[in-house]
């Protein structure tokens, strides 16, 4: 629901279309000059739709479905594609019926001409590529009903599009569409019942006296519930979003060790974004945050910060490279993502010169006055020796020639297949040619332990775009507040060549002397690489990149033992 767009795209028009084949087979079943069937048609579908978001929402964060193969739960998954395939394959037969049945609306003169002023135009224009007949015949009217369908398809996608997403959602929208179905359904008891309705009045209105009196009803109920729902749109998004996403999160830990509230959720043009409150509810002491409950940030799917890894993480991904170069305004920087402006707050402790980039402006306004965030970025957005651009990274390094010292990359992780684009060679070879001589790389990557076959793509692409060596090490911290320092996150340093500087605890902060032990031995190696796996590029993308399709859920009983034995970065 939030991420995995190609994958989830391709997956669900391929269903939903081959669906339409079999409604459209079934159709030939139905009795041709029973309207009711039309009339029904819509009030299933008023149903399903929103009946199947509830069963989507309830699969991904129930606890029972969790036990079934996960193949079986992906199938589950798209059971409501199949049933509203099928039911919209009906109503393109049952229209043709329909009109074929009805009595031909009588024209005006007027009216006549200029469609048979239209029909000539284009018989013309079609007559060149064509053979072409001026007979009219039955086959006028499926013409007709089927371009009524296809525009109506334009219309519906431009309408989805251009203003119930951006105005609604993702979830109100079914809702708003599930009640245009209500609506027709009732509009087809108007057309075609025993009473007159104004300007619908013609002959032969049955379908009152032919439907069910309770299906009737049913269908004015449904269509009270789907407006409630859509005037309400607010709370039905808050609520619905939230049961899925803390369902989503809270099973990423053993099963009743983590309790979590979203409190605040909203989506930009690129990504959904979720604050929340994870509180610790296991019986053994917490191995995550000191005290019960800590704040955390997550893009999309993707967790970005939290109370106990915000500035460890950030010491990591910019303290520890920073040592490497002088800090003054000549040393430049590229930061890229880092729209909550923490990282730009480090840089700003090393005097340095930062050119920072990121798509999300929208999230970048809310960063700054996010009382969670503020007390992490300290208004860094008004640091004098940093520009912030809000563009597309690779439309900016294709037209910038600024060639930089040190390159962060602020990213979030690869689980989704949206963001496969900045896990690429293209974009890795981008960077490279915006490094000086001596200039690194420096990102935060995901365990070979944790996810061994994400770790061989990677390596495998950023080798592939020209890059030679790489340097790895942790951030560091007593995450829990038992008064040991642990390991965190992992970062990584990439480097075209073996003519780069090391890390030189002595020149960095105080976090980077007080872990000096931990970095001062860090070397350059070479970049490792994997036979049999493919690199990641735009155009022939390598899905063992995303994290989430090598996931394998532990059984139960096995998750606690799990749980003791992972480093603090894999349970971050």
């Amino acid at each position: 629901m939030y991420g995995g767009t190609v994958t989830q795209y391709g997956l669900t028009i391929g269903i939903f279309f081959s669906s339409l084949g079999v409604g459209s087979y079934i159709a030939k079943q139905f009795d041709e000059t029973r309207p009711e069937n039309v009339f029904r048609t819509e009030l299933y579908l008023a149903f399903t739709a929103p009946a199947g978001l509830l069963f989507i929402l309830w699969i991904n964060t129930a606890a029972v479905p969790q036990l079934l193969p996960e193949i079986l739960l992906a199938l589950l998954a798209r059971l409501p594609v199949v049933g509203i395939g099928v039911l919209s394959g009906f109503e393109l037969p049952l229209l043709l019926a329909l009109v074929k049945n009805l009595d031909s609306p009588s024209l005006s003169l007027r009216m006549r001409w200029m469609t048979n002023g239209i029909d000539r135009v284009i018989n013309t224009l079609v007559g060149l590529l064509f053979h072409t007949s001026d007979s009219s015949s039955e086959y006028d009217t499926y013409s007709t009903v089927l371009a009524m369908d296809y525009l109506g398809g334009l219309i519906s996608a431009l309408i989805y599009v251009f203003v119930l997403y951006p105005s609604v959602g993702l979830i109100v929208s079914v809702f708003v569409l599930a009640l245009i179905n209500a609506a027709a359904a009732l509009f087809f008891t108007c057309r075609f019942s025993s009473r007159s309705w104004g300007v619908l009045a013609t002959e032969n209105r049955d379908i009152i006296t032919h439907e069910q009196t309770v299906v009737f009803i049913i269908t004015i109920v449904l269509t009270a519930t789907l407006g409630g729902a859509v005037v309400s749109y607010r709370t039905v998004d808050e609520t619905l979003t939230e049961y899925y996403l803390e369902g989503n999160i809270e099973q990423e830990y053993p099963p009743e060790t983590v309790n979590v509230e979203i409190t605040t959720q909203f989506t930009t043009q690129y990504q959904h974004v979720v604050q929340y409150n994870r509180s610790w509810t296991g019986s053994s002491k917490n191995p995550l945050f000191s005290g019960q409950t800590e704040r955390c940030l997550r893009l999309d799917t993707a967790i970005q910060v939290c109370d106990s890894t915000a500035r460890p993480y950030h010491s990591g991904l910019v303290d520890v490279p920073l040592s490497m170069y002088p800090n003054t305004t000549d040393t430049d920087v590229l930061l890229v993502g880092g729209g909550d402006w923490i990282a730009l707050d480090h840089l700003r402790r090393h005097n340095v010169s930062v050119d920072h980039v990121d798509i999300d402006a929208e999230f970048m306004r809310h960063a700054k006055t996010n009382p969670f965030l503020a007390e992490y970025h300290d208004d860094a957005y008004t640091y004098e020796h940093a520009q912030t651009y809000q563009a597309d990274i690779y439309d900016y390094l294709q037209r910038t020639d600024t060639q930089y010292d040190v390159i962060l990359l602020d990213l979030p992780g690869a689980k989704t297949d949206d963001l496969l684009s900045v896990y690429s060679t293209q974009f890795y070879r981008l960077l490279g040619d915006s490094l000086t001589e001596t200039g690194v790389i420096a990102t935060w990557g995901y365990s070979q332990y944790t996810y061994p076959a994400h770790q061989k793509a990677y390596f495998n692409t950023v080798s592939a775009a020209g890059f030679t060596q790489y340097q790895s090490y942790y951030a560091y911290d007593d995450y829990n507040g038992d008064g040991q320092a642990v390991r965190g996150e992992r970062f990584y340093l990439f480097a075209p060549d073996t003519s780069r500087p090391i890390i030189t605890p002595a020149n960095g902060t105080q976090y980077v002397k007080k872990y000096r032990s931990q970095y001062e031995s860090k070397q350059w190696h070479p970049i490792p690489t994997y036979r049999g796996v493919r690199p990641n590029t735009l155009f022939n993308p390598n899905y063992e990149m995303l994290i989430d399709t090598q996931r394998k859920q532990a059984p139960i009983s096995d998750r606690f033992e799990r749980l003791r034995n992972m480093t603090v970065s894999d349970l971050i």
